[in-house]
């Protein structure tokens, strides 16, 4: 007997109902990036493995461990499937010439593939929302794409995300510090374990993001890269600040907050919240000012953040939201040849008044599909029989509200009755 086939582990069905959750989640936020003025970007899910290398970095988790990286058999050329999407969209800005036109604003949704140990809110296929905006140079930019966190979380009803940000400054003022990480871990390398000895001159700074309990107090003490910020950087710092503590979003400085890739500099933030377990962000980014030029563009000021839906997703139900299914306006019962003739052209005629339609298809006796129609929650049934369909007409019965007499109507009438029964409803409620 051949083996029942499964998904890939880590890259899990989203099955109707949970399906239509994300849905709406997705309206939400397409209708909160068009109020600040965001449009969409659709990038390949395949891009090339240099584009990564690149743009991650090399000594990255993600480039050294986690990338699905696969060679054409036609051409050889090395591809993989892609880990984040801002390395994409910025190779696609380029491409395009978009930075050269104007400032831009654009976000994109879509799967992203990283090979880890699946768990909670993470897995080998994700899903991000992401959004990046290329042109702005000043800190107004980075506060706004924060203020567009929170009133994301107060659109889906979410509380108890706390917000993190931090400074990265510039890279010869990473440079400074990385060189003093460097001595400072030197001075503690028989505490080190292996990861951060692998880590040690490669990437320092992905030290201090160490999840080892006993390295916490050490990397607690380890020189703040805040210190070596110049002017600049600290002023830069202090306007974002401004915003957020003028519109009253209370944040915490964590000087550990480095981000796990390569490209980033100035501001970074975080959205967290402990009700997931370990996986605790949602949402996290940053300014990345030299990523456009390093592959290859014009030197351009860029920032950006990533959301995961999952963990959304799975915060909005640990908080006690539900998925709604939705249920058609009119469920169509039929039966006879005649009736099953008139029944599609009346389906079809509803439906282009704008209602939706679920037309019984199958056969059956007129009592097992109003059962069915009653199952699916629709708000009425339209029933047609042979008789019915002789004279051009059909039986309408409202299914959710008690009252309201089941009546014959000409089929040319329906839709006009449907309505206006569901905006008196609507009006009552």
């Amino acid at each position: 007997m051949s083996q029942t086939l499964q998904s890939v582990r880590g890259m899990n069905d989203i099955l109707p109902d949970e399906a239509e959750f994300w849905e709406l989640f997705e309206d939400t936020v397409r209708s909160w990036l068009k109020a600040y003025g965001y449009r969409p970007i659709r990038m390949p899910i395949v891009e090339p493995t240099p584009l990564f290398k690149r743009a991650i970095g090399e000594v990255t988790d993600i480039v050294e461990k986690e990338m699905y990286s696969f060679e054409d058999s036609l051409n050889g050329e090395q591809l993989t499937l892609r880990p984040e999407g801002t390395a994409g969209c910025v190779r696609a800005l380029i491409q395009h010439s978009l930075a050269a036109q104007q400032p831009r604003r654009l976000y994109y949704m879509g799967p992203m593939f990283r090979h880890e140990r699946p768990q909670k809110g993470r897995y080998r296929q994700f899903h991000q929302v992401g959004v990046e905006a290329f042109g702005f140079a000043g800190p107004d930019v980075d506060a706004e794409m924060i203020l567009m966190g929170a009133r994301l979380w107060a659109d889906l009803g979410l509380d108890g995300i706390e917000l993190q940000i931090n400074s990265l400054g510039q890279p010869d003022e990473r440079a400074q510090h990385r060189a003093a990480l460097i001595a400072y871990f030197e001075g503690h390398v028989d505490i080190l374990d292996d990861d951060a000895k692998r880590r040690l001159h490669t990437n320092p700074l992905r030290i201090l993001d160490t999840k080892n309990p006993a390295l916490q107090a050490m990397c607690a003490a380890a020189p703040k890269l805040i210190d070596y910020l110049g002017a600049e950087s600290l002023a830069h710092f202090e306007g974002v600040q401004r915003v957020l503590k003028d519109a009253g979003v209370p944040f915490t400085i964590n000087p550990r907050l480095v981000r796990g890739l390569d490209y980033y500099n100035l501001t970074v933030f975080e959205w967290v919240t402990d009700k997931l377990g370990a996986q605790g962000t949602v949402c996290a980014g940053g300014r990345y000012d030299g990523l456009v030029g390093q592959l290859g563009g014009k030197s351009t000021p860029a920032c950006g953040f990533a959301m995961g839906v999952e963990r959304l997703v799975a915060l909005i139900r640990e908080s006690g939201g539900e998925p709604q299914a939705a249920a058609p306006d009119v469920y169509l019962v039929h039966q006879g040849d005649a009736a099953s003739r008139l029944a599609f052209r009346v389906a079809e005629g509803l439906r282009d008044q704008g209602l939706n339609v679920l037309l019984h298809c199958g056969g059956g006796s007129f009592k097992s599909q109003m059962k069915k129609a009653d199952a699916s929650g629709a708000t009425f049934a339209v029933v047609i029989g042979d008789d019915e369909a002789a004279t051009g007409e059909a039986q309408l019965k409202a299914l959710r509200e008690e009252g309201i007499e089941q009546r014959k109507l000409k089929v040319d009438d329906l839709a006009e009755a449907i309505i206006g029964q569901l905006i008196d409803s609507d009006e009552e409620e």
